[in-house]
């Protein structure tokens, strides 16, 4: 018999509540994801011969259902369980499972970890086919997690994750979904956050595509590469750290440059150029455009996808409205940009999308390909568009639908 989504959730969302009390969301949810990964990985690939994953042997999530009971549950989870997954898996970056801060000492520790497993044995919970309802119930658990622990998290954690709808509009609207992809295409996000954008444009690929992140958190960076190993990824490359001071992605002493790039950066990051002299910028991101604000990162993380796609390359970046009218040297950085020829497009969303901020953001959308012949650039305000989802807004589908359409069919609608 299929699961009801919403019964799993709920029991998913219910293993949160073991953890409340003594830490922030944005640290329990590392928890509870790891946990969901393994139970995953173990129903999917434990014994199965040439698997993507490899599951070493005392590894898996029924040895750690044995450890239910010991006083050193905890060290023995890092020991036995996620110190050799980590290894045998090239992951990094998990939690402590042994923080007596966050989880409580003793007792305490020994009954959190305990429920908190005992939960995840639910025999609902059996993701060997993970199929419930024709759907892809492994996804779309750790989409609702990503969501609600964002919503928890109150307004600085929010960038570990973009709105699905969001990330839906820019995997649509780039234009891979009518291209002849083959495994060689290549797409970008220089700040991949769990990787749920990523995904998204990958999903809408009509062939497998090759998948490359960076993230500087490293917990969420962690995040990312098991979010790509639940969804059939196992090959991306994430990596971790500064992408504006460290980029990983290179080809010599330059930017490795995509097919396409994708992007939600921190808005008005107010510190990206800690570390870095802009003026003196190794990858030439600013060179012919100009160098962004030392209080104001947009543009930095717009030029550096500019530089980061090819000559053929298509991309999209959320940012602030502020990216369309601030004036002193952005204005200098976005008329040249237009003058280029390389904006095909701005998309004016609702406020209150995002669960970092309550300001309003655009979509600005970037099309190399065509540049040379390009006259002017297509502008949409989406604005109106939305339903309220508690103290957030949403897109619906019907919006979605209504920009995508508009933007690929480039029409003229008043107003």
């Amino acid at each position: 018999m299929a699961i009801k989504k919403s019964d799993l959730y709920s029991s998913l969302w219910s293993s949160c509540d073991e953890l409340r009390g003594g830490m922030d969301a944005s640290q329990y949810k590392d928890y509870v994801l790891v946990l969901l990964f393994i139970k995953y990985i173990s129903d999917k690939y434990a014994g199965v011969p040439f698997a993507p994953i490899t599951i070493p042997a005392g590894a898996s999530f029924a040895d750690m259902v044995a450890l239910k009971g010991s006083k050193d549950i905890g060290d023995q989870i890092n020991k036995k369980i996620l110190a050799p997954l980590a290894a045998a898996n090239k992951l990094s970056d998990m939690p402590d499972f042994n923080d007596a801060n966050k989880l409580g000492s003793g007792k305490e520790m020994v009954d959190r970890l305990d429920n908190l497993i005992g939960i995840f044995e639910n025999p609902a919970l059996d993701f060997s086919k993970n199929r419930a309802e024709g759907d892809d119930i492994l996804g779309d658990a750790y989409e609702y997690l990503m969501r609600h622990f964002a919503t928890e998290s109150g307004k600085s954690k929010g960038q570990f994750y973009t709105p699905a709808e969001v990330s839906r509009v820019i995997a649509q609207i780039i234009g891979i979904r009518q291209a002849k992809t083959t495994t060689a295409t290549t797409v970008y996000d220089p700040t991949c956050g769990s990787g749920s954008l990523l995904l998204k444009v990958a999903d809408e690929a009509p062939t497998p595509v090759t998948l490359n992140g960076q993230e500087k958190d490293a917990a969420t960076a962690g995040l990312a590469r098991m979010n790509m190993i639940l969804h059939n990824n196992p090959t991306a490359v994430i990596e971790q750290g500064n992408t504006l001071v460290d980029p990983k992605f290179k080809d010599g002493g330059a930017l490795k440059t995509f097919d396409y790039v994708v992007a939600n950066p921190p808005f008005s990051d107010k510190r990206w150029s800690t570390g870095l002299d802009p003026h003196k910028d190794d990858y030439e991101r600013f060179r012919s455009f100009g160098v962004p604000p030392a209080r104001q990162g947009d543009y930095a993380y717009l030029l550096h996808i500019v530089r980061s796609l090819k000559s053929t390359g298509k991309g999209a970046c959320i940012l602030p409205h502020g990216v369309l009218f601030r004036g002193n040297a952005e204005a200098d950085i976005r008329r040249n940009l237009v003058r280029k020829g390389y904006i095909k497009g701005i998309i004016g969303l609702p406020a209150n999308l995002f669960y970092g901020t309550g300001i309003p953001a655009c979509i600005v959308v970037v099309d190399k390909e065509d540049s040379q012949a390009r006259k002017g650039l297509f502008m949409i305000d989406a604005s109106q568009g939305f339903m309220k989802d508690g103290p957030k807004n949403r897109l619906r589908a019907q919006d979605i639908h209504k920009i995508v359409d508009v933007f690929n069919r480039q029409l003229e609608i008043d107003r």
